[in-house]
């Protein structure tokens, strides 16, 4: 399960994420599955590693169960199994659950076998030097035109700014990254916010509680200012209305908010189940 210092790949992304981003800074994929026990034990300790290294290496989580293509294209035979990669390439590997000296001994010959030195454009940006992260991130593109996180990194900087067709433009570029199709969702979002922002979207949905198309509408505008379970909750009623409102167009928000909330939210798990439940 990825977490706040991990991104999460696939067999669609594999190739951006780790290959192509690793032409400009490490990656160390760490093949994990669900129900695998060192796997667990291995993954607080991976991603505190990671963590310590100030965006010199970036982590990747790859789940072997829901992505069999790219674990059989390198040859992972046990998990949890750990390979870094620089310019496309695995550079070092181990398998098992290593205790937390080894792995920061394993990370640390990752950064001077890669020569990697100074902080990421990702950390640029944490730390507030915008000018900086966006220099990084269009010589990143300039190599490497797909590269998903410096399309994400480089369009949340364009968002900033409010050049929005740019950015449009360019997560257009990277249509199976989740973050990429949660920044395209929050971009609608502030567009029916602020064309709907003089409407009264409660008060509509409160007079006719019987209508899917009021229901849905403020739905979105709670999605928009981010109360996302009052959203969710709105919308599943729009859905149980009629499922077939708009072409779908309930289903399809709270589909684009579990994108916003990711996959592990708790909220999505949890609304995923109900949504389940009135279609099935």
């Amino acid at each position: 399960m990825p977490s706040a210092t991990a991104i999460d790949v696939t067999d669609a992304t594999f190739a951006s994420e780790v290959l192509e981003r690793s032409k400009t800074i490490p990656v160390v994929v760490d093949f994990w599955a669900p129900w695998c026990g060192p796997c667990r034990m291995l993954g607080p300790i991976i991603e505190k590693v990671a963590a310590e290294h100030d965006g010199r290496v970036i982590l990747a989580k790859l789940n072997t169960d829901q992505n069999p293509r790219t674990a059989m294209q390198f040859r992972i035979q046990g998990i949890p199994a750990v390979k870094a990669f620089k310019d496309g390439k695995v550079i070092a590997e181990f398998t098992g659950a290593y205790p937390e000296p080894q792995v920061r001994a394993f990370f640390q010959k990752v950064i001077a076998t890669s020569g990697s030195s100074g902080p990421s454009p990702d950390d640029l940006l944490r730390q507030g030097d915008v000018a900086g992260a966006e220099r990084e991130y269009r010589t990143i593109l300039e190599k490497s035109p797909n590269d998903a996180s410096a399309i994400v990194g480089l369009a949340t900087i364009l968002l900033g700014r409010g050049e929005k067709e740019e950015a449009q433009k360019l997560l257009d570029r990277a249509p199976a990254d989740r973050r990429a199709k949660a920044l395209k969702h929050r971009i609608f979002l502030d567009e029916f916010r602020q064309k709907h922002a003089t409407e009264d979207l409660v008060g509509e949905a409160r007079r006719n509680p019987g209508d899917p198309r009021a229901r849905y509408r403020w739905g979105v505008m709670l999605a928009a200012h981010e109360q996302y379970q009052q959203a969710l909750d709105e919308l599943l009623e729009s859905v149980r209305l009629d499922r077939n409102f708009a072409d779908g167009a309930a289903r399809k928000a709270m589909l684009a908010i579990f994108d916003i909330l990711g996959l592990d939210s708790p909220l999505t798990r949890e609304y995923q189940r109900r949504l389940s439940q009135i279609l099935f």
